[in-house]
């Protein structure tokens, strides 16, 4: 086979193929002709509270713990480092002016160094985890930072101004050119690092400046290690949307106590590995050293939590042997200094968890019985069922559930009135401007949903999706109660665009209507058990919909808005088709439906009789309010009531249109007697010209 450098993992080119020269013997494995060693990767998925594990010496750490624990004979060591400072002929200060933001901030001078190619070993152990190798000086951080967590920075000396490193925060705005090129404006909460005259060479503990990295003209180098504080760190890569290996383990925590030995061990290889001198004492700004963190351990909560007696002197063992140290202890309790780099262990139940975790969850024994309280449906059970009920009918009438996020952008509802912007719950640290409020309705998900299938030939659509909503109101806004100005509603939303029917030979090609849309509404409705007739109907003029109506309640809780999507909102999305689109309020709804049951009966023994009105009505008069009319007249015997042609034009007068309407009536325990539907239609008939002005044509 013919293969470039990358494809057989020797190298990372992919300019062509591999040319070997002429003395190669033909049939010899390319393994050996290239001398690749065996190894092995061990893939560990790191919990996002365990910031201590996210380096090799941590991962180590904890799993020697566990062998300890279960009688394996094992020791932890990591490589002894004697530091000595060859001269102080480039000795560079150092000024902390923010300690809260960096509490501990190290560093050393090496000079003559040569930047160079790593030796094959260290580009191997890079390449296995991942990770590009550069050069030697560059390569020699990240090994240290991936095998100890601790992450470093090497400047060209030569270019820090004044030979002073300051720690410190610049004036909002300042413009900064990061290693990529390009050109940020800082905040006046990023932490920088800057020379003498204040000027910036490095975002502190996220990305390092364009001129602060070291080249193969780099003769001298200052490394740094610190330890910056998390939240500082997290605000700034958040901000200026950078997620470097720093600073991914700096936002979550970083071991304070282990800056010095990392320091000392990367000067110690850049001698070795770059050929150079060190040129300094080791600078260490630690001005509030940080402390352990105290916890008191009560043996009865242990056996408590973990539902099991676990020995005193098992506990003590296991604590013993994930560094943490036993201050004092009585019968009843321990108390434990905890580390500083456990940042995700401070109270006595975390301690609890680390304990059955090395104890071994497989070792704590089954109870022979179980406890069992048999409890009452609660509304939220009664909510889902009717939910599952609810998206397999729709998924038999052929849509697809979608499921979008909760988070969005604030530009959808920047100049909406239907949705102002300023109701949007905001997130105080968003992870971008795409997301950074929470959604008022379910439609920009499923519009982000058409647009992506829509751009990738998949037109003809029919989503829905359960999801919450949420809004502030301000005028709620309580002290006293800070959740007040909040509001939930769990709602279902429901799309349709396309063609109804297409590609059929059988059939024409036929759009999407509204119309559809609105029969699956009321399936919806029908299905919950409620009746049509039993909701009010009204129109709705906003800047979501260019036509809409709304269902509600008698008593005018809006159960459900449907209707055409603006034109303006689909050009925002770049979506080319109209599209339909409902939203019901699920949680008004099943307070609508707490006390209706739906039920079966047998189907009707006695004929239905169908009946025609053909009503001259004003133009302005809506056929649901005929429908309503009809309903409130006839209660027993109307079982429906629809809309068979609709006229407007020559023979009738200015301002009027002709309905012709149907009525179906039934009688369940007897057969209908003309006389009965003459006096049903009758009575139909006054109503309608007195309640809307009706004349029979």
């Amino acid at each position: 086979m013919i293969c470039a450098e990358d494809e057989i993992g020797i190298g990372t080119s992919h300019a062509g193929i591999i040319v070997l020269p002429p003395d190669a013997s033909v049939g010899i494995r390319a393994k050996d002709y290239y001398d690749i060693k065996d190894d092995y990767i061990l893939e560990v998925d790191i919990t996002p509270n365990r910031a201590d594990a996210c380096s090799h010496y941590g991962v180590a750490r904890d799993l020697y713990a566990y062998l300890l624990q279960h009688g394996y004979e094992t020791e932890l060591t990591r490589p002894t480092v004697s530091f000595d400072a060859d001269n102080r002929e480039l000795d560079i200060a150092v000024r902390v002016e923010n300690t809260a933001a960096c509490p501990r901030y190290s560093g050393v001078s090496v000079m003559g160094v040569t930047v160079k190619e790593s030796p094959e070993w260290l580009q191997d152990k890079l390449r296995l985890i991942g990770v590009r190798p550069i050069n030697n000086v560059v390569d020699i951080s990240n090994y240290i930072l991936h095998a100890f967590g601790q992450p470093l920075h090497c400047f060209d000396a030569d270019k820090i101004h004044g030979k002073q490193v300051v720690v410190k925060t610049l004036p909002a705005g300042t413009p900064f050119v990061t290693l990529d090129g390009a050109e940020r404006k800082l905040s006046e909460h990023d932490l920088m690092i800057c020379g003498a005259d204040d000027t910036p060479m490095c975002i502190g503990g996220v990305f390092g400046g364009l001129e602060s990295g070291c080249t193969e003209a780099t003769k001298n180098v200052f490394i740094e290690s610190a330890y910056f504080h998390p939240t500082w760190i997290r605000k700034t890569a958040r901000r200026h949307g950078l997620n470097t290996d720093a600073s991914f383990r700096y936002e979550r925590g970083i071991d304070p106590n282990n800056t010095l030995y990392c320091l000392q061990l990367a000067a110690s290889m850049v001698k070795e590995l770059g050929g150079g001198v060190i040129s300094s004492d080791m600078k260490d700004v630690y001005p509030a050293p940080i402390r352990d963190f105290e916890v008191e351990l009560a043996y009865e909560k242990v056996n408590s939590l973990i539902g099991q007696e676990i020995a005193p002197e098992t506990v003590k063992n296991i604590v013993r042997s994930l560094e943490m140290r036993i201050s004092s202890e009585t019968p009843e309790s321990l108390k434990l200094e905890v580390p500083p780099y456990r940042v995700d262990v401070q109270r006595d139940v975390d301690v609890i968890e680390d304990v059955l975790r090395i104890f071994g969850y497989n070792n704590i024994a089954m109870p022979e019985s179980l406890k069992l309280n048999l409890n009452t449906r609660s509304e939220t059970d009664k909510s889902n069922k009717q939910q599952n009920i609810v998206a397999e009918q729709l998924v038999g009438a052929g849509f697809q559930e979608i499921l979008n996020n909760s988070l969005t952008r604030a530009a959808y509802y920047e100049h909406l009135e239907a949705y102002p912007v300023d109701q949007a719950v905001r997130l105080l640290n968003p992870l971008s401007a795409d997301l950074n409020v929470m959604r008022q309705t379910l439609l920009f998900g499923g519009l982000e949903s058409i647009a992506h299938n829509a751009n990738r030939q998949n037109a003809d659509l029919k989503f829905f999706e359960f999801g919450n909503c949420y809004r502030f109101d301000v005028d709620r806004k309580n002290p006293e109660k800070p959740l007040s100005a909040y509001r939930e509603d769990y709602r279902l939303g429901l799309w349709l665009t396309g063609k109804r029917v297409s590609g059929a030979w059988a059939h024409p090609e036929e759009e999407t209507s509204v119309y559809q849309l609105k029969g699956y509404v009321e399936n919806i409705l029908s299905r919950l058990g409620l009746e049509r007739r039993s909701l009010v109907m009204g129109k709705l003029t906003n800047d979501v919909f260019s036509s809409a109506l709304t269902l509600s309640t008698r008593g005018g809780k809006q159960l459900v808005v449907f209707g055409i999507v603006h034109g303006k909102l689909l050009k925002a999305l770049d979506v080319d088709s109209d599209v339909f689109f409902a939203e019901l309020n699920w949680t008004e709804l099943m307070r609508a439906v707490r006390t209706v049951k739906v039920s079966f009966k047998e189907l009707p023994k006695f004929p239905a009789v169908k009946r025609d009105l053909a009503l001259l009505l004003d133009k302005d008069v809506e056929f649901s309010a005929v429908e309503r009319v009809a309903y409130e007249t006839e209660r027993k015997l109307l079982k429906d009531v629809w809309l068979f042609d609709v006229y407007e034009g020559k023979h009738l007068e200015a301002g009027k249109k002709s309905y012709a309407v149907s009525f179906l009536l039934q009688d369940e325990g007897q057969t209908l007697t003309d006389k009965v539907i003459e006096k049903t239609m009758n009575r139909l008939q006054q109503q309608m010209e007195t309640g809307l002005g009706a004349k029979l044509r």
